[in-house]
């Protein structure tokens, strides 16, 4: 199993942390993929994580069963703006695989067009955003699964997110594993 989450300036850093942790935690194998090289990325709150290697190189060495998408408004920008981006949802939507989407990080999925029929959700600032593009049916639970499409809230869903997609993964069996030594109330 393997996951490549990507990373931009701007980046939420509980939604990027958190799902990687998560995942480590039930053994699934994750890429923190540098979406411009692998320089110290300077996320939302000012905390730095250094990508584990660029974007270009992270490609080459998939593909990943799950790509996941932080929020932070000016990383899900990136995420829209970045042409590369988009072909690699497409790439993965075509296979079959799962993309996964939190806070403001499904609004790539509407620019790429990216999940289009499903049901997501998203960060409220950008529910109407979403709404209006008439693409998907909107829902404001927590997380969202429609397929192999999983989209969640906002930093405070980031643990409820993780572990919906190590479930996608590995099954209920590892989330219950793993939820007692975080000390998690699900």
């Amino acid at each position: 199993m393997s996951v490549m989450l990507i990373l931009s300036p701007g980046a939420e850093e509980m939604e990027a942390v958190i799902p990687v942790d998560v995942l480590r935690r039930a053994e699934v194998k994750v890429t923190i993929a540098g979406l411009f090289g692998n320089d110290p990325v300077a996320c939302s709150r000012n905390v730095t994580i250094v990508p584990d290697m660029t974007l270009d190189e992270a490609l080459a060495q998939g593909p990943y069963d799950v790509i996941l998408l932080p929020g932070g408004g000016p990383g899900a920008k990136n995420l829209c703006e970045s042409k590369k981006v988009g072909e690699l949802l497409k790439a993965q939507e075509e296979g079959g695989r799962i993309i996964a989407a939190i806070c403001a990080g499904p609004t790539a999925l509407m620019t790429h067009n990216i999940g289009v029929k499903k049901t997501i959700t998203s960060h409220p600032g950008v529910k109407e955003k979403l709404e209006n593009s008439g693409l998907f049916t909107y829902s404001e639970d927590r997380v969202v699964r429609d397929g192999k499409l999983i989209t969640s809230r906002g930093p405070g869903t980031a643990f409820e997110f993780a572990l919906a997609i190590v479930e996608q993964l590995k099954g209920q069996e590892t989330v219950n594993k793993i939820i007692p030594p975080m000390l998690l109330k699900v």
